[in-house]
């Protein structure tokens, strides 16, 4: 995904056997595993929109695909099409193993929960710095309709992704290497410019939330965190930590505090 590889981009395929740690960077295994959640999602917001509960899809899938939408694009499932055909291109073009296993999956998983819940504590950190107590307040509250809100929060994890860590970052990272920026620098200005956008993202459009200094300030860390696993451990654990990330804190931590 970009044309000079940094240190913790994962490298040509070569005779030796490349370990988990190299494998969960590299873009087959990202691709399987995001694959259930992309079903999960796409057939999500299907029904929901057919049972009328589902007015829109997540921000980020929304400007994706009025994006492809002003070039002509119209086709429903040609998004998540795309980022599956990216992965594979980007496999091939690499040179990369067929390697896949159950093992590498579920590390993958488990990965992805521990980080998750790493930024929960992050979150609850910072939250305490700001003498406030609202860090559950940074997604959503506890919704009427949770099945709903989790199709959201999947969508979410798997599109904010996309666009400011997979697209985003590689764009910066790639022009920040073209302009003759060290290669740390580049990195770094990409993780910085992606994470204010991306923060800044979510108080734009009909759906925006409410503008606080301390919800700003969490998600450009948040965008810095996820932005340092995309880089490090790969797409598909940076998309498994958002996506868990969004469950437990819109979901399951407030359901356990109302009980």
């Amino acid at each position: 995904m970009v044309a000079e590889n940094p240190s913790c981009f994962p490298a040509k395929s070569d005779s030796v056997a490349p370990d988990y740690w190299e494998l969960t960077r590299q873009p087959l295994p990202s691709a399987i595993f995001l694959l259930p959640l992309l079903l999960i999602y796409e057939v999500g917001v299907l029904m929901l929109s057919h049972a009328g509960e589902l007015t829109a899809r997540n921000g980020a899938d929304h400007w994706i695909r009025e994006g492809l939408l002003s070039v002509g694009f119209q086709q429903t499932h040609l998004l998540p099409t795309l980022i599956l055909i990216a992965l594979a291109v980007w496999h091939f073009a690499g040179k990369f193993p067929h390697k896949i296993s159950g093992e590498l999956l579920s590390g993958m998983l488990a990965e992805s929960l521990l980080f998750a819940v790493v930024l929960v504590v992050i979150g609850q950190t910072q939250d305490l710095l700001f003498q406030q107590w609202s860090a559950y307040e940074l997604l959503a509250i506890f919704p009427e309709n949770a099945s709903s809100t989790a199709i959201s929060y999947i969508g979410a994890g798997i599109y904010e992704e996309v666009l400011f860590r997979g697209i985003l970052c590689t764009l910066l990272y790639a022009g920040g290497r073209s302009l003759k920026i060290p290669m740390m620098a580049s990195l770094i200005c990409a993780m910085i410019v992606s994470s204010l956008l991306f923060s800044g993202a979510h108080y734009i459009g009909p759906a925006a939330d409410q503008y606080s200094h301390f919800s700003f300030l969490f998600r450009v860390c948040a965008g810095m965190y996820f932005a340092g696993l995309f880089f490090c451990r790969g797409l598909g654990i940076a998309i498994g930590a958002h996506t868990a990330y969004d469950l437990l804190v819109g979901l399951l931590l407030p359901a356990m505090m109302a009980n």
